[in-house]
């Protein structure tokens, strides 16, 4: 299985044109969070508008997997806590996302929400304890935020990310956690792309403008991350220690240059809704 990992996409359209164009290489696509941008001019509702219509697309071309992030949230619920009611609604296109568990091949990815206070909280802590119970070997979480105090956290002066995801990644030791949020760990000293907490890698794509996004590829049949950044390319072998920084890609697959030679996607691109 290879799959396509991208975060942190923030409503950039020649970013989600090119995600178009990548995604009926792989057979999976991971979107860990942010597809949105709350300090975009673009109206929040129309912004939710039209990357639905990518993701119709997307959903078209490949299997999806997409978790909430912080910029995603566009109601409260209840109990006053922020949540991303329009993420859920993406479920009739076929697409796994928050509190979804799905098991594809001989793995099971978790699908996690973003949590901003106590109660969605513990949906996530019954959703990985379910989902424990019949797990394979290999088990993938899509959590938008990186866990706290890893290189895939920090942020230049400090670190980012989650406290209670390192308790649960020790808990359950998933074999990989799919994160974003944190946007230059992988670009400055002190970060990475990639950390491994025990038996759990982390992987953190980071953010840079332009197309096509920076974006990880994993191939679980041969074990292997590769990423891809302006300038920059690295893989790690997942079968090894955690050693860094990530070795150069001398000599990429065929699968891995094509990606550089992907053309803008012939259909049009989704418009917003008028008004």
């Amino acid at each position: 299985m290879r799959c396509l990992v991208v975060a942190d996409l923030h409503y950039s359209l020649p970013q989600l044109d090119w995600l178009v164009s990548a995604a009926p290489q792989f057979d999976l696509l991971i979107f860990a969070g942010d597809a949105l941008d709350i300090g975009s001019m673009v109206d929040f509702r129309a912004q939710i508008v039209v990357v639905k219509k990518y993701l119709a697309l997307l959903a078209e071309r490949t299997r999806v997997i997409l978790c909430s992030g912080n910029h995603d949230l566009d109601e409260r619920n209840t109990e006053g806590e922020k949540i991303s009611r329009w993420i859920s609604e993406v479920r009739e296109l076929g697409i796994a996302c928050d509190g979804d568990s799905i098991t594809i091949g001989d793995t099971l990815f978790t699908v996690c929400p973003w949590w901003d206070g106590p109660l969605v909280k513990q949906r996530i802590v019954e959703q990985l304890r379910d989902a424990a119970v019949d797990r394979p070997q290999r088990w993938i979480w899509a959590h938008h935020a990186p866990p706290a105090n890893s290189p895939t956290s920090w942020g230049g002066k400090r670190f980012f990310g989650d406290v209670e995801l390192v308790q649960w990644i020790m808990q359950y030791q998933p074999s990989m956690v799919i994160s974003g949020h944190v946007h230059q760990s992988p670009f400055i000293t002190d970060g990475s792309w990639f950390d491994r907490l025990g038996q759990t890698w982390v992987f953190n794509a980071g953010l840079q403008p332009g197309r096509p996004p920076t974006h990880i590829v994993l191939d679980l049949d041969a074990n292997k991350a590769f990423w891809l950044a302006a300038g920059e390319a690295q893989w790690v072998d997942l079968d090894a220690p955690l050693k860094r920084p990530g070795k150069y890609i001398e000599e990429p697959p065929d699968w891995l240059t094509s990606l550089g030679r992907i053309a803008d996607p012939s259909l049009a691109r989704p418009q917003a809704a008028a008004g």
